[in-house]
């Protein structure tokens, strides 16, 4: 009898044993609390439909079969949290994080990341040097701002006919990043830039700037930053009289802009880009994905919940073509990712872990809404 309840607890044992490794646990990081917190929890939305989809569907990884879990984190999109959220995630040994939203959380802790050999795709930082450091945990499914600037400053130039632009960032990686590239474009598009002011990310007074951009007559005013600064902004341009057109990049490509800038938003006076965009038969894709998001979580797609959705898919899909969800493993054949088809269209890794051939979609804001321009590859 004793002997049969020894091998009971042994079996019980080896059954926990089991399902512990049937269980692959992957990480979200964004800013779930803070200014941007629309942001990061539509991010996390998109990982949850993601998984959910995923353990539905069934996904056998090795030969057996395992569940998903998503461990979600937030970082207020603060350096200093993103890197202790980072090193909480390798203590905790997952097998991959998808994150982090913006650039200044996502560049520090990819050395943690790379330090613990965890794969790591972000969705939306857009900073060059994310992938410009040699690691080789590092992929994005965006372009970056090189190309994201580069385009708006082209445009600036070429199609709104700009004379004199103004230049203002909000010091973080992104929003520094966006400008210098932005700046460089209009410059070489025989553009002229008059002004280059910067904020902060938390910042809600801007008249001193902006009566600085006033004075030297600027048509169009470029900000480098996120849309709960370019919202009170606006109200204030308009507030002064300042009648320039707005650009900016993925920072306020969002609904909740037009909800922040409220009346002080005229037709075709903001013009922004977003790293990313489908076009031809994948747009039936992504409607189908904004309505079951509706659905689901009883809201509109802000930005990148879509890309977010894309990249925990890629990183289960190298899972399972390598047969394992170990780091070591996996990490070779999600680099080896070749035109998977995702919601936001085809994706293919570089060497340096950039999507090649990434899209931009161009949009304006008409009758209180955000209506696309074009797509740009």
């Amino acid at each position: 009898m004793k002997l049969n309840i020894v091998a009971a607890a042994v079996l019980a044992i080896s059954a926990g044993a089991s399902f512990a490794q049937n269980v692959v646990t992957i990480a979200h990081v964004g800013p779930t609390s803070g200014a941007i917190a629309h942001l990061g929890k539509d991010n996390e939305n998109g990982a949850i439909m993601a998984v959910e989809e995923l353990n539905a569907a069934g996904v056998v990884i090795g030969g057996q079969k395992v569940t998903i879990k998503l461990m979600t984190e937030d970082d207020a999109a603060d350096p200093k949290q993103g890197t202790a959220v980072a090193q909480k995630l390798a203590d905790a040994k997952v097998s991959g994080v998808i994150g982090h939203l913006n650039s200044g959380t996502t560049i520090p802790a990819s050395k943690i990341y790379s330090d613990a050999g965890i794969p790591q795709i972000s969705p939306s930082a857009t900073n060059p040097k994310y992938t410009r450091q040699g690691f080789k945990t590092t992929f994005r499914v965006v372009a970056d701002d090189t190309q994201l600037g580069g385009t708006l400053g082209r445009y600036a130039v070429k199609e709104l006919h700009g004379k004199s632009i103004a230049v203002i960032d909000d010091r973080t990686a992104y929003g520094q990043g966006v400008a210098e590239e932005f700046s460089k474009a209009v410059t070489a598009a025989g553009g002229k830039v008059v002004a280059k002011e910067f904020t902060t990310d938390k910042a809600t007074d801007f008249n001193a700037i902006l009566t600085t951009i006033k004075g030297k007559k600027a048509d169009i005013v470029f900000f480098g930053g996120m849309d709960a600064v370019a919202g009170p902004m606006l109200r204030q341009m308009k507030s002064l009289g300042i009648k320039a057109k707005f650009m900016g990049g993925d920072g306020i490509c969002s609904t909740e802009l037009v909800k922040l800038a409220g009346d002080a938003v005229s037709d075709d006076q903001v013009y922004c880009a977003e790293a990313g965009g489908v076009e031809g038969k994948g747009k039936a894709g992504m409607e189908d994905f904004k309505k079951k998001f509706k659905a689901k979580f009883g809201t509109d797609v802000q930005v990148y919940a879509p890309y977010v959705y894309d990249s925990v898919k890629i990183m289960v899909a190298a899972m399972v073509k390598a047969g394992s969800s170990d780091p070591v493993k996996c990490l070779p054949a999600l680099a080896a990712t070749k035109n998977y088809q995702g919601v936001t269209g085809p994706i293919t890794f570089d060497e340096k872990g950039d999507i090649k051939g990434g899209a931009l979609t161009l949009r304006t804001v008409k009758g209180g809404k955000l209506e696309e321009l074009a797509v740009i590859r």
